[in-house]
């Protein structure tokens, strides 16, 4: 039984999950904003329970994955570079702030192992993630000022959507590829996905980080 469980590649387990963080915020925040009308009763509870069962899941998703894969780099020390991470400590983590030791965790795990490397295009996500932002933002100004709600509306949910549905997994993908394409510069991929969720809580960071990625991807890199 351990030996089967041993196998499970949890690490990629543990990014797979921190990638349904952003929805599952997401759907929070619509349930806390949404005005349920008379034609949709119960709406705003529904999308608060959902978003309540994904955290949860979330939660103890983390604490499972983290566990096994703590323990098994714990029984392999030589393979991990002395790294010993307590499996039971890593793993409560998860418990009180999921995301927070999701990424940490993973920050240090790349340090000793890396993070296989997907698809080469995955730079192109981010800048439509990037000029998402920067038209939602300009849309945004242009409705405040001459006072369209319909269009405020509009380009917050725009570029809200694809900040949370695309960013974080696009540039925590392109991290572990390029890391592995040149010695110049080895960006850590949940270092990356860390500051990513925190541009969903400080929008404004979104483009910058964005900006400054595709500018240092371009001169490490060169052409994708």
């Amino acid at each position: 039984m351990s030996t089967h469980v041993d196998e499970i590649d949890w690490a990629r387990i543990v990014e797979r999950l921190l990638y349904l963080f952003p929805p599952i915020l997401g759907v929070g925040l619509v349930g806390v904003l949404q005005d349920a009308g008379p034609g949709v009763p119960g709406l705003q509870f529904v999308l608060l329970l959902l978003s309540g069962f994904g955290y949860t899941a979330l939660t103890l998703g983390l604490f499972v994955a983290i566990f096994f894969d703590a323990r098994r780099i714990r029984r392999r020390p030589r393979a991990s570079g002395n790294w010993t991470p307590n499996p039971w400590l890593n793993a409560a983590a998860a418990l009180v702030s999921p995301p927070v030791a999701g990424v940490a965790y993973l920050v240090r795990r790349h340090r000793r192992f890396g993070t296989p490397a997907g698809r080469s295009d995955w730079w192109l996500v981010v800048a439509v993630s990037l000029a998402t932002t920067l038209f939602g933002f300009v849309a945004a100004a242009v409705a405040i000022v001459f006072t369209i709600p319909g269009l405020l509306a509009a380009a917050i949910g725009l570029a809200g959507t694809v900040a949370v549905g695309s960013f974080p997994v696009a540039i925590h993908q392109d991290a572990a590829y390029v890391c592995t394409r040149t010695r110049s510069w080895r960006p850590n991929p949940g270092l990356y996905l860390g500051i990513a969720f925190l541009s969903l809580f400080v929008p404004p960071l979104q483009p910058i980080i964005a900006g400054y990625y595709l500018v240092r991807r371009r001169n490490a890199v060169g052409r994708p």
